[in-house]
């Protein structure tokens, strides 16, 4: 079993006093599956009225509630690949679902115990290699069960053969059950800690503690806007030259994707009419998910009030977050993957009472490759050059951007058409203004979908459903964000030499000339007829 940079107790210890262990905190790192700014009632969306997150808004109400938080590609094991490295996905090699990190690249938690922490990771983990660089971990296989759940422990065998099964119980009560067994028995009150401490709820298909089937089930959930019809968003790449491809791009609420939505998966009556269909899908669904969210959140308040009975909750940072956002409806979608707000935009809130003001919030641009070096900045260890993230701490502690801080996020999204039929897109995200490009291929450059490119004004449309590329009004804007999109992509190191089929195709669109779109329009019109065959999504 991998344990790097372990130290004799004797060097350990004096390691610690000499960098004052009473002044370092514990930082505990909350992370669940899925779980989006929309179902946080601190964020102040349509859901906020039906108090989804009592015990998570008291981290916004005691500490900081970060705006502008952003993965920079919205898919589980690359986002926490990227928390974990502090690299983007291109560097650290972790592109889709099949992506791994092996423990010598385990770099927060290796930094975190070299500084003298007890390391642990509990719950979901979907990196595939043993979490070898932690102290003690317990973690779901994949993606794990929603009851009865297994998990892989460190033991006397070779990961990953040491199992605990958890029967008669739902994931999330077995994750809780384990941090305060951890927390109680296993924690070394001399050593600060890092726990990450990961829920697999909400994660799809949600499956809930039975305790929660009344929960919200005489409740109308609120509508999103853009759940029905919205004649100005998307482009030739997620609608077709003439609409034509709707049914096969992103998965649906309702019947528009006949292949996967959520109308067919809870066999909502086909005697419904369309419309009908998927208003009762969407609550369905709605309450479905926000019961796995009451767990996790009901769940907290157990972990909060121990760490509050044993007085170790003003000597943590508490921070909560979810590995990327998720589409509760929004241009009827399912899933996430999107580079749209809802799947872009992470919640993030960090509790620290002896530096960082309650109630206060930022509208910085964070990323999640920031967040490693601002956890080991709170425990007074410097970020590794390894890194590409930049700690904001600064930001939680004053509330306000250095002066030279990113005002950018960059966002890639490889899986082309899997699973949720998204095309393959890159983009960067503005305070102001979000430019995406579908430039559609998988790995080899195939499987194309059209090529096109989309605008949206989030302060004027926070909603994203006026597409704004094509307005002369706005043309200088075009150009200029395509010149950051461009120099961001040189800056972090995306230079396409990985997969160069794809980067030529991208190179190929870029400018979006007459002829680029001519070419688009084929390209739309091929794929349709592939569908119509049956061929290969």
């Amino acid at each position: 079993m991998f344990r790097p940079f372990q130290l004799s107790a004797a060097l350990l210890l004096g390691s610690i006093t000499a960098l004052g262990v009473e002044d370092r905190p514990n930082v505990l790192f909350i992370m669940s599956d899925d779980h989006t700014t929309q179902a946080i009632g601190a964020y102040g969306s349509r859901l906020a009225a039906l108090n989804p997150t009592p015990t998570i808004d008291s981290l916004a109400r005691e500490g900081m509630l970060f705006e502008n938080a952003y993965c920079t590609n919205s898919i589980c094991t690359p986002s926490r690949a990227c928390i974990l490295t502090g690299q983007y996905d291109h560097i650290n090699g972790v592109y889709d679902l099949g992506g791994r990190i092996e423990p010598r690249r385990q770099y927060l938690a290796l930094e975190m115990g070299k500084a003298g922490y007890q390391t642990v990771m509990i719950g979901k983990w979907h990196l595939k290699e043993e979490p070898g660089a932690f102290d003690y971990y317990c973690v779901l296989p994949g993606q794990g069960r929603y009851f009865d759940p297994v998990f892989r422990v460190q033991g006397k065998e070779p990961w990953p053969k040491n199992t605990i099964q958890f029967k008669g119980m739902h994931s999330s009560d077995a994750i809780t059950d384990l941090t305060l067994a951890w927390l109680k028995e296993k924690r070394d009150p001399n050593r600060p800690f890092f726990l990450m401490h990961h829920y697999k709820a909400p994660h799809d298909f949600f499956k809930y503690a039975p305790r929660y089937e009344t929960y919200l089930a005489d409740v109308q959930i609120p509508e999103p806007a853009n759940l029905w019809e919205q004649p100005h968003f998307g482009s030739i790449a997620t609608r077709g030259t003439e609409d034509e491809l709707l049914p096969y791009i992103g998965t649906s609420i309702g019947r528009r994707n006949p292949r996967r939505n959520y109308a067919k998966h809870y066999k909502v009556g086909k005697e419904l009419g369309d419309e009908a269909a998927k208003r009762a899908a969407y609550n369905i669904y709605l309450k479905h998910y926000l019961r796995c969210v009451k767990g996790v959140d009901d769940n907290l308040a157990r972990l909060f009030a121990y760490l509050d009975e044993t007085g170790l909750m003003d000597k943590t940072v508490i921070i909560y977050t979810g590995d990327q956002g998720f589409m509760l409806g929004e241009h009827d979608y399912m899933d996430k993957r999107w580079m749209y707000e809802e799947s872009q935009r992470m919640p993030f809130l960090i509790r620290y009472p002896k530096t960082i003001q309650a109630g206060s919030r930022s509208d910085a641009i964070v990323e999640n490759v920031d967040y490693g070096p601002t956890m080991l900045d709170f425990a007074g260890i410097k970020t590794p050059t390894v890194m590409q993230g930049r700690s904001f701490r600064t930001i939680c502690e004053t509330g306000r951007e250095p002066q030279d801080w990113k005002q950018e996020a960059y966002y890639r999204y490889w899986m082309h058409m899997a699973h949720h039929d998204n095309p393959a897109h890159v983009g960067i995200r503005t305070k102001q203004f979000k430019l995406i490009f579908y430039y559609g291929c998988n790995y080899k450059g195939q499987n194309r979908t059209p090529p096109g490119w989309e605008l949206y004004d989030v302060k004027k449309d926070p909603r994203e459903v006026v597409n704004l590329y094509d307005d002369p009004n706005h043309a200088d804007v075009v150009v200029q964000l395509k010149d950051r999109l461009a120099k961001l992509r040189r800056r972090i190191g995306d230079t396409g030499e990985d997969y160069p089929e794809v980067e030529a195709i991208i190179q190929e669109f870029w400018n979006d000339d007459a002829a680029d779109r001519a070419r688009a329009a084929e390209i739309s019109r091929a794929y349709l007829r592939s569908k119509e065959k049956g061929g290969r999504r």
